[in-house]
């Protein structure tokens, strides 16, 4: 069994940075989204419920590859061709993977943090209220913060859920992670060590991930039984 040489290594780390940088873009915008659909629908306005709803439903039955690639292929063609000319000579590919997938996530987390949301007594709100703050400020300040703290489980497999589908940003040329193990594998036929490495970098990845979920859910925990005491 061949190992990879030092320049073959370093060709997996630079795909990591992308995939690393690509998570976090993706994450930003899908948790900045899915915060702002979890309060709009919250309002029981019908017409808002409906366009969540339709948000949700949309993103959470249409494969995410198709959804890369309809931003990739298909949504540039709605702009002015300027701006599409401008997109593809700055990485349109790094942008529209990262919009496709904070997008698409932002469904699914959406759905976690309005999980919690049930969980906290109608009386917050309420209490909230009397003291004379808007409905924005009752959710931004007593209502979406406890949320956010009941979903932390669920947020961190999200997040290395979201960590993982950066892989298919390799479909539109994305050179992260999985786009560079198979290119190195295509010239050097060396399948099991270019993708053991690569297997061994997710699974740093995912483990970095999870200790850190860890720590912000156990630092969450202490603080509640701090108070409580």
């Amino acid at each position: 069994m061949s190992l990879l040489d030092a320049s073959q290594y370093q060709l997996l780390l630079s795909g990591m940075a992308i995939t690393v940088q690509l998570f976090l873009v993706a994450w930003v915008l899908a948790f900045s989204i899915a915060v702002t659909l979890v309060v709009v629908r919250a309002t029981n306005l019908a017409p808002c419920r409906w366009v969540v709803d339709a948000y949700v439903e949309y993103h959470r039955n249409v494969p995410l590859l198709v959804q890369v690639l309809f931003w990739y292929f298909g949504m540039p063609e709605l702009l002015p061709e300027g701006v599409r000319l401008w997109l593809y000579d700055h990485n349109a590919e790094m942008s529209l993977a990262a919009i496709a997938l904070g997008l698409g996530s932002a469904a699914y987390i959406a759905e976690d943090i309005r999980s919690g949301l049930r969980a906290i007594p109608g009386t917050q709100f309420e209490a909230a209220r009397a003291l004379g703050a808007s409905y924005l400020q009752c959710m931004r300040f007593v209502i979406v913060p406890q949320a956010l703290r009941i979903s932390i489980p669920p947020l961190v497999g999200r997040a290395l859920l979201l960590f993982k589908n950066t892989s298919v940003a390799m479909a539109i040329g994305v050179m992260e992670l999985t786009y560079q193990a198979r290119e190195i594998e295509n010239e050097t036929y060396r399948t099991f060590a270019t993708f053991g490495a690569a297997t061994i970098m997710y699974l740093l990845g995912s483990f970095l991930i999870m200790a850190l979920g860890s720590r912000i859910y156990a630092r969450y925990r202490l603080n509640r039984g701090g108070h409580g005491a």
